[in-house]
């Protein structure tokens, strides 16, 4: 995975993590992990309808990047969004219960697997329309320079939707008004089923050269690249110079939905990521190297075991929503 030369003007000079860091970002990265496996599983067994796009390999973008934000910062993604939805810290419970379609759900069951939110903890999606949330990103990071709150928007989106015309009118707005948004492009290489090189020219990360966007490309596989090239960006965001792109090379194991039987790529390539680059186990000995105790490791792991049956549990023995909940929700009525 070639990782480009940086053309951010800014240094992080991140300290060395602690171990507290590395037990938090492994917890995180096996609870989405493990969570993605159940729900795989929920599907398979029709407890989760609709669509299910899971993000086995993928951890550490979401981890890596929201490691180094502030409260008050804002998220937005498409909808492969565990990742994103539990570095937020949100519920498991609440989200498997949305999952399943129940009345516990993060959005009462109404959302599902695509349509999650949780403004409280500055997650504002989870879309199903493909590079929809680029826009709606600009627009937040528009909200945090008008309120002057110090905050910025990170907005996710993948190689398919980085095609879409909408992203390059967000990224000109963004740019002409020095907003203050972290634009992410997650390649995992295939977007729905099309592999890069026959459906994108050129680089991603130089995407938004013509607006004077700087950018960057880094090896999503590795946690600890990603946090370091967030944290120039936003560094880089936070000090008023505006947008940034970060190209961040992911992989995902399972096909794009559940639907998908990801023919066109080869099992040896997949396998080659699971067993060369997984980025949790790329991690593994790094905290091993740190002082951390394989014991502290494995109790982790019966942790996030026990935190899935529990969220699967929870939703399972939820109720359906009421049918009336179906007019809720819809609007919202302004003073008159």
């Amino acid at each position: 995975m070639s990782v480009a030369p940086a053309t951010i003007g800014h240094n992080s000079k991140l300290p060395p993590p602690t171990r507290e860091q590395y037990l938090k970002w492994f917890r995180d990265m096996l609870l989405i992990r493990r969570f993605d496996e159940k729900a795989g599983q929920l599907y398979g067994m029709g407890l989760i309808g609709g669509f299910c796009h899971l993000a086995i390999g993928q951890e550490a973008v979401a981890v890596g990047v929201q490691s180094v934000l502030n409260p008050q910062d804002t998220v937005i993604t498409a909808y492969r969004a565990r990742g994103q939805i539990f570095a937020c810290g949100m519920d498991p419970r609440e989200i498997m219960a949305e999952l399943t379609g129940r009345a516990t759900g993060n959005a009462k069951g109404k959302g599902g697997s695509m349509h999650m939110f949780d403004r409280e903890k500055g997650f504002y999606g989870g879309h199903g329309i493909v590079g929809a949330q680029v826009p709606i990103g600009a627009g937040l990071a528009f909200s945090h320079k008008y309120k002057k709150d110090g905050g910025l928007c990170v907005t996710y989106f993948g190689d398919g939707a980085a095609n879409q015309g909408q992203v390059y009118e967000a990224m000109n707005m963004a740019a002409l008004w020095k907003l203050p948004c972290l634009f992410v492009v997650e390649n995992n290489h295939y977007a729905m089923g099309t592999s890069v090189e026959r459906s994108a020219a050129g680089e991603f990360f130089r995407r938004g050269e013509g607006f004077g966007i700087p950018g960057k490309r880094v090896d999503g596989m590795d946690i600890l690249a990603v946090r370091e090239a967030a944290a120039e960006a936003v560094t880089h965001i936070r000090a008023g110079n505006g947008p940034l792109l970060l190209e961040i090379e992911t992989y995902r194991y399972r096909g794009h939905s559940m639907s998908d039987p990801g023919k066109y790529r080869s099992k040896e390539e997949v396998e080659k990521y699971k067993t060369e680059l997984d980025p949790i186990e790329l991690l593994r000995p790094k905290m091993l190297a740190s002082g951390i105790k394989e014991d502290e490791i494995k109790a982790i792991e019966a942790e996030i075991k026990a935190v899935v049956q529990d969220a699967t549990d929870f939703a399972t023995q939820s109720p359906e929503p009421n049918p009336a909940e179906l007019w809720t929700d819809v609007l919202i009525e302004g003073d008159k």
